[in-house]
């Protein structure tokens, strides 16, 4: 699948049908995720590919969202923040969230090309995540990531935010990209 339609058709997804997706899929889309940029080498993203329906269930609870137990999986990523904190004390703790955020953003995008679905969730109560899964205490958990087949294909969205919205020039609200200024040599 070609990159630029991959984002742009990537969306998330709430109702699954009852096929059940190839699990070694779902491991070929976590493994693109070693491939993000982690601050000196240091990986700290971790995932939980989880097919136990009691446990399912149990996270669905744990997020509030009934469309989680529709799944056949679940991809819990965690942050494990200690070699980027034994590297760069405190300011490791934001790298390893960024870490996982790119890390994810492959995953997603993997998930596309395979023709899965998924929504992120990061509504979740994060205590019963970690008791139910036995996730050490200074593990964040990061994302929940029910996988399945989308039950109806939407068509790609335009689109989400006009480009001038978000774009500045060399400094915070600067719309327009000034000319370069004229040198006297």
């Amino acid at each position: 699948m070609d990159l630029d339609k991959a984002i742009k058709s990537r969306h998330s997804v709430k109702n699954f049908t009852s096929k059940k997706p190839d699990w070694r899929n779902i491991i070929e889309c976590i493994d693109v995720a070693r491939y993000a940029p982690m601050a000196g080498g240091n990986y700290s993203p971790k995932f939980i590919l989880v097919d136990d329906s009691e446990k399912i269930k149990k996270i669905s609870e744990a997020c509030d969202q009934d469309f989680v137990s529709q799944a056949h999986y679940i991809v819990i990523v965690c942050s494990d923040p200690t070699r980027t904190m034994n590297a760069y004390g405190k300011q490791g703790e934001i790298y390893a969230r960024q870490q996982a955020g790119a890390a994810i953003q492959n995953f997603l995008l993997k998930i596309q090309e395979y023709g899965l679905a998924t929504c992120w969730i990061g509504y979740f109560v994060e205590e019963y995540i970690k008791r139910e899964l036995k996730i050490p205490d200074h593990v964040q958990v990061e994302a929940v990531f029910p996988i399945g087949f989308e039950f109806e294909k939407r068509p790609a969205k335009k689109s989400r935010i006009d480009l001038d919205r978000i774009l500045y020039f060399n400094s915070y609200g600067q719309m327009k990209m000034n000319p370069p200024k004229k040198m006297n040599v």
